[in-house]
């Protein structure tokens, strides 16, 4: 078995409910994985959309989410998880609004493509301060044992 990423929210390259993103309640959807490869002490998860500003044109890769050193038991983040409700021992990066916490859709132009990336890790990293993901895939750099991928598509109304 291979580590898998799946949400109750959408399927994997479906459509993100518009409650996830800025034009509702901009919460994180609900997540859950399974299968994790022996000697993982910890995981990452990273959102980001490769499809800035412009899908035709992407210019940017936009960061939504970091987080890491979640613990190796967890199997899940519920929808709309605040920051005191994550599991023991996560801690927070920032993402391209410069702010800790879930960034939800908010796409200025075109179907743009949210990629919810999670990384089992041999390891702990400990307090990081608050990396930006670019800090956090350097901090993983060979720690890495398997990766899982939820893609989820958005497009808002009239764009």
């Amino acid at each position: 078995m291979t580590l898998e990423l799946t949400s109750l929210a959408f399927a994997s390259g479906g459509a993100i409910p518009r409650k996830y993103t800025c034009d509702g309640e901009d919460v994180s959807p609900p997540l859950a994985w399974s299968a994790a490869p022996a000697g993982t002490r910890s995981f990452a998860l990273i959102v980001d959309d490769p499809d800035a500003p412009d899908p035709a044109a992407p210019k940017t890769i936009w960061v939504h989410w970091v987080l890491y050193d979640l613990p190796a038991d967890a199997t899940g983040l519920p929808e709309g998880v605040a920051p005191e409700r994550l599991p023991r021992g996560t801690h927070e990066g920032v993402n391209d609004w410069k702010r800790t916490g879930w960034g939800g859709p908010c796409p200025p132009i075109g179907r743009h493509r949210y990629f919810h990336h999670l990384y089992a890790l041999d390891a702990g990293l400990g307090d990081l301060g608050k990396p930006t993901k670019a800090a956090l895939e350097q901090a993983m750099r060979g720690h890495v044992l398997a990766q899982a991928e939820l893609m989820g598509t958005y497009q808002r109304a009239g764009r």
